[in-house]
């Protein structure tokens, strides 16, 4: 049969009932688009996650704070909490592990801010002047704190610029201005850049104080909710980690290191760890949509031998003048092939604007690769393959005479 032929003889097929081809490509039109979908909702998701955890600050290792209990064990009396860590630590750290670029201890805290009759309850952040770098941070208006503030313990704050909306308004000028935290008067001194983010982890809605201060008169206590390291490169991040486990091992007299009192991270390992959440929670979603194809190529499946029971007196004739096997299976073969991949470039379309009328409704990033394209395509073909051999099979197998008298 030749290819114009053949393509004619799909054409008509197809388009001689096209309320069933449309209600059967409908199928596949979900299948593909559904998990376009969630696909796009997925790598979105673990695109964010990682920005998320890249914006705050390169290269960098945290030190933070708890007892072990064996490997991966941690029985804190809760991650940040725990009193091990101290500003001794950090500066042996800076000045005795070889590879680093700076060190940023800082004591976080939950507290009340109140300015002009509003008040707000954010992430008090004592730190050092080296968190600016360490942590990524920038200044819009006014400065960071300074070394001398801290040595002097001095009451002043720098405040995130969601902090600074919802005591003063949006884009107010507040440098110079007085805010009370936990009932203490602070100045202050600057409004940091905009990074984003939500909910607990909101870097804007973030407030920043000289750690001295915040030791002095907030906390009361000397130690260090965390300690944030920025390595040279990446290349040394791993011989700093391993310096630092071993530097505070002996300065916390700690001989097992499975008791140590303290863990220090990895901004490549807390990476990888997210992407591979993320990527399993793509794959779940994918997988659950993936369900609808397969309905989507039942229907396929049962539409083409309806239609080879429809036009049994037809593959009898074809047979009768000549027809060989292979010309019936690939006639029947093709129909469905052209009913998936019609369906399949329809699903795309309609998936790539479902994540994106997603990702504007919900305020979520989602992002349609190519390769999750391919993917449709290629699982287009398959289902059209797979579904599709038994009616063609079926069809070239009938016996002309039967088929013939087929009533």
């Amino acid at each position: 049969m030749m290819f114009n032929d053949l393509m004619h003889e799909t054409y008509a097929a197809l388009t001689v009932n096209l309320v069933r081809s449309g209600l059967t490509v409908l199928g596949i039109v979900i299948g593909i688009g559904s998990v376009i979908a969630m696909l796009a909702i997925g790598q979105g998701a673990r695109g964010s996650i990682e920005s998320s955890i890249q914006s705050i600050g390169s290269n960098l290792l945290i030190v933070m704070p708890g007892f072990q209990r064996g490997v991966g064990q941690q029985v804190s009396s809760g991650r940040g909490s725990a009193q091990t860590l101290t500003m001794e630590d950090a500066e042996a750290i800076s000045q005795q592990v070889t590879g680093v670029l700076a060190v940023a201890p800082d004591l976080s805290r939950r507290y009340q801010l109140t300015a002009s009759g509003t008040n707000t309850n954010v992430s008090v952040i004592g730190t050092v002047p080296a968190y600016l770098d360490v942590r990524n941070l920038q200044v819009d208006t006014g400065s960071f704190i300074t070394e001398s503030q801290n040595d002097s313990a001095a009451k002043v704050v720098v405040l995130g610029p969601t902090t600074r909306d919802d005591l003063f308004g949006e884009g107010e000028d507040t440098v110079g201005k007085s805010v009370r935290v936990n009932r203490i008067e602070f100045k202050v001194i600057g409004v940091t850049v905009s990074k984003g983010g939500s909910g607990m982890t909101n870097q804007d809605d973030q407030v920043y104080v000289p750690i001295a201060t915040a030791q002095r008169y907030l906390a009361g206590q000397k130690y260090v909710s965390t300690i944030s390291v920025q390595a040279e490169t990446a290349e040394v991040m791993t011989d700093v980690q391993e310096q630092i486990t071993n530097l505070l091992l002996d300065r916390h007299n700690i001989s097992d290191a499975t008791q140590a009192d303290f863990n220090v991270m990895n901004q490549t390992d807390i990476v990888a760890a997210a992407s591979s959440v993320t990527e399993t929670f793509t794959m779940l979603l994918a997988a659950i949509a993936s369900i609808s194809l397969i309905v989507g190529g039942i229907g396929i499946m049962n539409m083409m031998l309806t239609t080879v029971t429809e036009r049994t007196r037809e593959i009898g004739l074809r047979k009768a003048i000549g027809a060989r096997r292979r010309d019936i299976s690939a006639q029947f073969l093709v129909e469905t092939l052209m009913l998936t991949f019609l369906g399949g470039f329809i699903g795309i379309l309609a998936g790539w604007a479902g994540a994106v009328i997603i990702g504007k409704l919900a305020s979520t990033a989602t992002s349609v690769t190519s390769q999750s394209v391919l993917l449709a395509f290629g699982v287009s073909a398959v289902i059209g393959i797979v579904f599709g051999y038994y009616p063609a099979r079926r069809a070239s197998r009938l016996d002309p005479i039967t088929a013939l008298r087929y009533e």
